[in-house]
């Protein structure tokens, strides 16, 4: 019979200062989400529901409404910086998932970001502004890039680290949006 001999290690201030920010930016993520999905679950006709961790490559949210034939695939963004980046692996997670339910008219992937209302200036050191909400649509014909999404709604995309004008639609989304969003087109 063998032993395992288990042994502990001392986490240093720093790993943990990390492991807390990165607990902190998963807490947003994940409230982005379940908001999104409560919005969608108040509304007749629609459902949605959050499916899972980053690691299963699923879409942050699913929502379909049957009788008007629609499914989104959300991939949702919520931060206290000044802009916000849906990764291009993202996208196409996404893409692979409406692509496939080729049953509903209408298949949108939709790029949901949330600017919290305090902006990050410093190590723990923040100041108010204006909370705000964008709702861009991602135009399936393209090839999927990373996409950043700034303050004031404007999109670009990345391009091994190079900035690529993309210009995102505005997505009128089916619930009233509670906060401030700015309408780009």
């Amino acid at each position: 019979m063998r032993s395992t001999i288990l042994l502990r290690t001392k986490t240093s201030p720093k790993n943990t200062e990390f492991q807390k920010i990165s607990r902190t930016r998963r807490q947003r993520g994940y409230q982005w989400e379940d908001t999104l999905v409560k919005r969608f679950n108040a509304l007749d006709d629609w459902k949605a529901f959050r499916l899972g961790s980053p690691s299963v490559a699923l879409p942050d949210v699913l929502c379909l409404n049957n009788n008007h034939s629609i499914i989104f695939t959300i991939e949702a963004k919520s931060g206290t910086g000044t802009s916000l980046t849906v990764p291009y692996d993202q996208i196409v997670r996404c893409m692979n998932w409406t692509n496939n339910f080729k049953v509903y008219e209408t298949r949108e992937v939709i790029l949901a970001f949330k600017f919290l209302s305090k902006k990050r200036i410093g190590k723990g050191v923040y100041e108010k502004r204006e909370l705000r909400e964008f709702f861009k649509v991602w135009n399936t014909k393209r090839t999927p890039i990373d996409i950043v999404c700034k303050y004031d709604g404007i999109t670009y995309g990345l391009i091994k680290g190079k900035r690529q004008n993309i210009s995102l639609k505005d997505y009128k989304m089916p619930f009233k949006i509670r906060k401030m969003s700015l309408n780009h087109v």
